[in-house]
């Protein structure tokens, strides 16, 4: 994998290393911004899943709506009045891509069904081996990194919850992702 992107930066004139070439998401909220470093080699599906919403501007306006301390915070799904956004389909999980749930890494969210993750995404705020593929576990495909801003998820993730449209761990006072973009 490293020697084709090598050969590809000699192809394309480029001297970047490859991890410079990872695309960075900041995620705009409303507790303070968030830098997300992707991993395309390692999640290429997933990572490039991720850059659509961003790019469609899916995500701006959308809550973290699933908070639990010690644990990730969730969002990408729905507005502030519960309303949940429609998708795109869903993707082909990659779970099994060697990057592990650890503090400080963004997955994808997904129903009981291996390959049913669309735009929902979560920050693990802490290791959470439990949602490594393993086998006889799918797993949860980490595709990417908080590379500035974890304070930010931590205070998210640090926030009163409750019930709310029928859903627990809801922030009482919203975390709005104000805007979504590339770096």
């Amino acid at each position: 994998m490293l020697a084709i992107a090598a050969v590809m930066l000699l192809i394309a004139g480029c001297s970047k290393p490859e991890a410079e070439m990872n695309p960075h998401i900041i995620l705009e909220t409303s507790k303070g911004s968030i830098e997300i470093e992707l991993y395309p080699q390692q999640a290429p599906i997933t990572a490039q899943n991720f850059l659509q919403y961003a790019n469609e501007g899916f995500y701006d306006g959308t809550i973290f709506h699933r908070v639990i301390p010690g644990f990730m915070i969730q969002g990408g799904g729905f507005t502030p009045d519960g309303v949940q956004k429609d998708t795109h389909e869903p993707i082909k999980l990659e779970s099994n891509n060697g990057l592990k749930n650890e503090a400080g890494t963004v997955a994808m969210a997904r129903t009981m069904i291996p390959d049913s993750a669309t735009g929902q995404f979560f920050i693990n705020v802490a290791k959470n081996d439990f949602l490594n593929h393993a086998p006889g576990n799918d797993g949860y495909a980490v595709f990417g990194k908080v590379v500035k801003g974890m304070d930010i998820a931590n205070s998210i993730a640090a926030s009163r919850t409750g019930t709310k449209y029928g859903m627990a761990d809801w922030p009482t006072e919203d975390v709005v992702i104000k805007k979504a973009y590339v770096k």
